[in-house]
């Protein structure tokens, strides 16, 4: 199954870093669930020596998702932020860090409470707001780190020109690609250095395993990150490997059922008459509407609508039947949360504030259920919200 250099998108999903299994012709990927590999002799061996450094089923994933987003190699880690934090370590103290300020909560807790402690410092601006980038630039900058869309305001930014900011200044760009996916948006093509996932969502896309990875396009980026992959150990297993490469398989085929959905529900939701408010790219009300359009193909499937007040918002969640109240995203099944309680409980309230993340905010991670089902869930639940 040798693919064509001019292979698309789902087919390089399907196939791309997978070879049948030498030993059985098992067209899928074994999990090889082993901790160390018998060598023939003392320094003789088949290319692998120790589970930690090198396990086949991960060295799939990585090969298969680094062709996904365009990249010159990834590495898997046991979680998005093991993954994130992988990316720290190639810098010294005293480096710093420009952030998107509406980044999610766990990346703001390592950053603040982890990796500020180490010498790293950090700010923060809106860089969907070009203007702010370049002044904020140090010389001890040396990542631009980006989100977009960001969890959960959903602001995106423009990444060709976000990218020859920071690469004018000599300052490599990382994208957290997590709520786009690489099916919506590919950050290496569109000018990025570095891109990084929660595998956890929408690259497994069924809510049943936890990982990172990072895609790099540099070779030095990717020489360090295989040396600090197996010196710090934050590996992927082998079964989260192989249940991340099945979610890669139907990536395409869910994310558009998942952007068929999401418009839908942000259009429904934006006509009730309860929502004050509702943050959705792909509605031409969103300020950002044109650049998603261009950058991204499809609006994906996060939803932010504010009700006014967390009674109101305590009573939709309190009421919702087939939508599960749950952290997390980008499974096949719809998920709904409350991101000042939950997912950016770690940020101060102050700070929540000025991003907009009020208490009334609800976040919908659309699923690929019948829309019809998913609009009369939220309809009940809106109507026990008193007006």
């Amino acid at each position: 199954m040798k693919l064509n250099e001019h292979a698309r998108f789902s087919t390089i999903c399907i196939h791309a870093g997978q070879e049948p299994d030498p030993a059985t012709g098992a067209i899928i990927t074994p999990i090889y669930q082993t901790s160390t590999y018998v060598q023939e002799g003392l320094g003789q061996h088949k290319g692998y020596e120790y589970g930690r450094t090198q396990n086949p089923t991960r060295m799939t994933l990585e090969r298969n998702v680094a062709a996904i987003e365009g990249g010159t190699a990834a590495f898997a880690f046991a979680s998005g932020m093991a993954a994130i934090d992988a990316i720290l370590t190639r810098l010294e103290a005293g480096d710093h860090v420009l952030v998107s300020d509406n980044t999610y909560g766990g990346t703001f807790r390592l950053f603040e409470k982890v990796r500020r402690k180490f010498g790293l410092d950090f700010s923060y601006v809106d860089t969907s707001n070009l203007d702010l980038i370049g002044p904020a630039i140090t010389p001890k900058t040396k990542y631009l780190f980006i989100e977009t869309p960001t969890n959960p305001m959903l602001s995106v930014t423009d990444l060709p020109a976000a990218s020859a900011i920071a690469h004018e200044r000599g300052v490599r760009v990382v994208v957290d690609n997590t709520f786009a996916s690489p099916y919506l948006q590919r950050p290496l093509a569109l000018g990025a250095d570095l891109v990084v996932h929660s595998t956890t969502k929408f690259l497994n896309g069924h809510s049943d395993s936890v990982g990172g990875i990072v895609i790099l396009k540099h070779d030095d980026d990717v020489e360090w990150m295989r040396f600090v992959q197996n010196a710090a150990g934050a590996i992927l297993g082998p079964m989260d490997s192989w249940l991340i490469l099945r979610g890669t398989k139907t990536l395409t085929v869910r994310m558009e059922k998942t952007n068929e959905n999401g418009l839908a529900l942000a259009q429904f939701l934006d006509a009730h008459p309860k929502v004050k408010k509702t943050i959705y790219p792909g509605l031409p009300s969103h300020p950002h509407h044109a650049l998603a359009a261009r950058q991204m193909r499809g609006f994906g499937g996060l939803i932010s609508f504010d009700l006014g007040s967390l009674e109101a918002a305590r009573t939709l969640l309190g009421r919702v039947r087939l939508m599960a109240l749950a952290e997390s995203l980008g499974g096949v099944e719809t998920l709904i949360s409350h991101p000042a309680m939950m997912t950016h409980g770690s940020v101060p309230p102050e700070r929540r504030a000025a991003l907009g993340i009020t208490d009334g905010l609800v976040r919908v991670s659309v699923g690929i259920e019948d829309i019809d089902d998913l609009k009369e869930d939220l309809a009940q639940a809106l109507d026990a919200v008193k007006g």
